[in-house]
């Protein structure tokens, strides 16, 4: 396996990629777009912070890649929708340097409350100006947080430490919440007019960019310090220079930019803007863990499919996969003959799941399913990334339901596949610790293992009818490696399963299905 590290990573973490068994890894930062384009094919993973743009021209280059790790939380430089599609796993390392950013969000607020790099410019250039370096207490003055995620809670806290009161506006977090947790909940629009201190702790996405512009500058207090260390764009720049220059907006801290670097900004040539470029996870322990956690998620990765703080697929640690296991090869081996079995388009896949799974998420199972069942039905690579976006896409509903017990199996898997022409039922189990079955196909009971160069054969329950099969088959020197018999429950046929050395020629087929006592014969490989 192949890792490309594109943008600055901390010694520790090249140096555990290096020690990885089986992962050969480059360091090769700086690269202009064309020129990481141009590369981009060979590897099998990649590993970044905020340089790299990891575009859509860029993942149509990516012909093996599996992973994009990113150094950091924020994955604005990702289009994660065109990774999911073409099966690429986009993870990163959210509470690496959480401690980092939010201390740096203090640090920010008291130096512009204080007029610190002012004053530190004046007296380095021969000046003692106390009287208009005067600054203010943050002493019982209202902090208002947008955003209450991990670097959010660590601020309130940290405020709280300095006896202000915090108030919060977060509409995915409840307000019992912020409410346990000390602090008060507000409206976007409450919070504008109650704050003294503004600090912004969101992602940038649609909903954000902008989100600070002149119309929330207007309904703020007048003389708020508004302060960003999540990430450029989300302040819009023009209407915050307006309202400073205005007096409406006492000043500002800035992380970060909507272009970095900056470049010729006139917000920056204002006395009451402090800046700093993009330094809010720039501290020696952020720097190793970050590059620790990226490192190792994807070592993880790579070589056992342990699946760790991804944003387009479930994550699945290492203990849970070690619980469910088995059952992804099983529901995985299960969608393979539904697909095998299908007849007409499918419209929806009903996955039953039976047994004490003591709250073990099944979700990867179902995906792993779905895998197995869209695999042989479309041109895209189908994976445990895109799986459920491309049963989205042709309208297959899926629906699971948990069952605390099977009368017959301790653990049993049913997956129900209804088609435009009618539907098929198949159900599998685990023998033993991994050993997969399937016991039911339809009105059939049997105990097949789902391995090699198969045929499916139904034929009439008579003496004589297995004999014949035997028969074509050792007439064309195909050798049945392993055959498995079922009954149809109430009827008078019975159910074939026969596992060749080779796959059977068609024409071979075709005589099996002109046997007297055979109704059909179906293919099958897993």
């Amino acid at each position: 396996m192949k890792v490309l590290v594109s943008d600055n990573l901390g010694e520790v973490g090249i140096k555990m990629f290096q020690e990885a068994q089986g992962i050969d890894v480059d360091v090769k930062t700086g690269l202009a777009p064309e020129e990481l384009k141009a590369i981009i094919g060979e590897y099998d993973a990649l590993v970044i912070r905020s340089a790299t743009k990891v575009t859509e021209d860029l993942l149509d280059a990516a012909v093996n890649l599996k992973v994009v790790g990113r150094a950091g939380i924020g994955l604005d430089n990702v289009d994660i929708p065109a990774a999911t599609s073409r099966g690429v796993v986009v993870m990163n390392t959210p509470t690496g340097n959480v401690i980092t950013t939010a201390e740096h969000a203090i640090a920010m607020m008291m130096s512009l409350t204080r007029h610190i790099p002012a004053a530190t410019a004046s007296l380095k250039g021969g000046r003692w100006e106390k009287k208009s370096l005067a600054g203010r207490e943050l002493y019982k003055k209202t902090l208002g947080l947008i955003g209450y995620g991990k670097i959010g809670a660590i601020v309130a806290d940290r405020a709280r430490g300095l006896k202000m009161r915090v108030v919060v506006y977060d509409p995915y977090v409840t307000p019992e919440k912020i409410q346990n947790d000390g602090f008060e909940p507000l409206t976007l629009e409450e919070l504008y007019k109650q704050a003294d201190y503004i600090t912004v702790h969101v992602p940038k996405m649609k909903t954000t960019a902008g989100l600070l512009n002149k119309d929330a500058f207007e309904q703020m207090k007048n003389g708020v310090m508004i302060i960003n260390c999540a990430r450029g764009g989300i302040v819009n720049e023009a209407d915050l220079y307006e309202a400073i220059v205005a007096g409406k907006v006492g000043g500002a801290a800035l992380d970060v930019f909507e272009t970095e670097p900056p470049g010729q900004l006139p917000l920056l040539e204002l006395d009451k803007v402090i800046c700093t470029p993009h330094l809010g996870a720039s501290t020696m322990e952020a720097q190793t863990n970050v590059a620790v956690m990226v490192a190792q998620q994807i070592i993880d990765y790579l070589t056992t499919g342990t699946i760790v703080n991804a944003v387009n697929v479930p994550s699945v640690t290492g203990e849970v996969l070690e619980k469910v296991g088995p059952y992804l090869k099983l529901a995985e081996q299960l969608g393979a003959l539904q697909a095998q079995l299908i007849k007409g388009a499918p419209r929806e896949m009903i996955i039953e799941y039976y047994g004490d799974f003591k709250g073990v998420d099944l979700s990867p199972v179902t995906t792993a399913l779905l895998k197995g069942l869209l695999a042989p039905m479309v041109k895209e690579v189908v994976n445990f990334v895109n799986a459920h976006v491309l049963a989205n896409q042709r309208g297959i509903k899926v629906t699971e339901t948990t069952i605390a017990a099977h009368k017959e199996y301790t653990y049993l898997i049913t997956a129900k596949l209804v088609t435009t022409e009618g539907e098929n039922v198949v159900s599998g189990t685990i023998f033993g610790k991994e050993d997969t079955r399937v016991v039911r196909i339809n009105t059939f009971r049997l105990e097949m293992i789902p391995l090699g160069h198969m045929a499916l054969i139904y034929n009439q329950d008579i003496p004589g009818s297995i004999g014949e099969i035997g028969t074509c088959l050792g007439k064309h020197n195909i050798n049945i490696a392993r055959m498995q018999v079922g009954q149809e429950e109430g009827g008078d046929r019975n159910i074939i399963f026969l596992c060749t050395d080779t796959p059977i020629p068609s024409d071979v087929v075709a005589e099996l299905r002109g046997l007297k006592t055979v109704k059909n014969v179906t293919p099958l490989e897993f």
